[in-house]
């Protein structure tokens, strides 16, 4: 059997297909089972879970390993939802507690940093929170 590991150079970390799906896999269903992040989601993916587990697995994948599977739009899928920064914060810290539980410490920190940069685009691009441009009207 080969090891498909991919050795990343910041920070320095291997990262499986398995560490990807295993990741995604609990922390959607920690989403899931969450008070606050649970309605939300359910609100929009009800019935879809498979379909967005699929795709988080793709989109952590290109992430993570470069492997350039996912090819969506992250900024429009989320616009209309009604998130805001308190959603966004809620997200992070479950992230990052799955992160810490299921990956090795380098990989946690890995995602972990993906996480937030990620959030903080989205945030921007959705008009929310303190780094959230605000043109004059």
């Amino acid at each position: 059997m080969t090891d498909t590991r991919i050795r990343l150079v910041e920070p320095k970390a291997e990262i499986s297909e398995a560490d990807v799906t295993r990741l995604v896999h609990v922390f959607y269903g920690r989403v899931r089972a969450d008070a606050v992040l649970g309605p939300v989601f359910e609100a929009r993916l009800a019935g879809r879970w498979d379909g967005h587990l699929a795709r988080m697995v793709d989109f952590w994948s290109s992430v993570a390993r470069g492997t350039g599977r996912y090819q969506g739009k992250p900024h429009l899928a989320h616009r209309g939802m009604g998130l805001d920064a308190a959603i966004f914060a809620r997200w992070l810290a479950l992230f990052e507690e799955t992160a810490r539980d299921v990956c090795a410490p380098d990989a946690a920190a890995f995602f972990v940093d993906r996480a937030h940069r990620i959030a903080d685009s989205l945030m921007i691009g959705l008009g929310i929170g303190p780094k959230a441009l605000r043109l004059p009207g």
